[in-house]
């Protein structure tokens, strides 16, 4: 297995689409969200019927969809949807890395190839949506740039959660 396209770190392919990848990609949300935060139906559904509506309208030029791949299929995630993005800019969803993944740095790999995919276009700002409680993703997203910029008690998935916004302006170079 390749390995990351240059990352040094063992036993996986970073690529765009492939086919299997829509079903990996939802059955990851699935099952890691049922198992941490009951989500059930309502939640899959929703990830299933609204990453497929992307996959068919996506723009290659402006949106971006990267999976990290073993020789079972996606085991990770990252789209920036730019042309669906609406006034808020680019939006950066379906991130998420299988357990079995995590703490081996490929989660930093895909959110730091999705922000220079941004930055190489010259979108001014990337937002997020999550909930308080998903605290090794948050510091991803506070490490890379993303502040947070609003909360909302509303709990779409009967989870207990509360949702959240997360913005990333474009840096400016730094002046001397």
């Amino acid at each position: 297995m390749a390995n990351g396209k240059g990352t040094g770190l063992a036993g996986y392919a970073i690529d765009g689409y492939r086919p299997g990848a829509l079903s990996d990609i939802v059955g990851l949300h699935a099952r890691y969200y049922a198992k941490h935060w009951n989500f059930g139906l309502p939640f899959e559904t929703k990830v299933g019927m609204e990453l497929a509506e992307f996959v068919a309208r996506r723009n290659e030029e402006q949106d971006l969809f990267l999976a990290a791949y073993t020789d079972d299929g996606a085991v990770a995630s990252v789209i920036i949807d730019a042309s669906g993005g609406g006034p808020r800019g680019a939006h950066l969803r379906w991130f998420i890395v299988a357990e079995e993944m995590q703490g081996k740095g490929l989660g930093a790999d895909l959110i730091g190839r999705a922000l220079g995919f941004c930055d190489g276009r010259g979108y001014e700002r990337i937002w997020l949506t999550t909930f308080a409680g998903l605290d090794r993703a948050r510091s991803l997203y506070e490490r890379t740039g993303f502040v947070l910029t609003g909360e909302d008690e509303i709990d779409q998935w009967s989870g207990g959660v509360r949702e959240q916004v997360f913005e990333r302006m474009k840096p400016t170079a730094s002046r001397p």
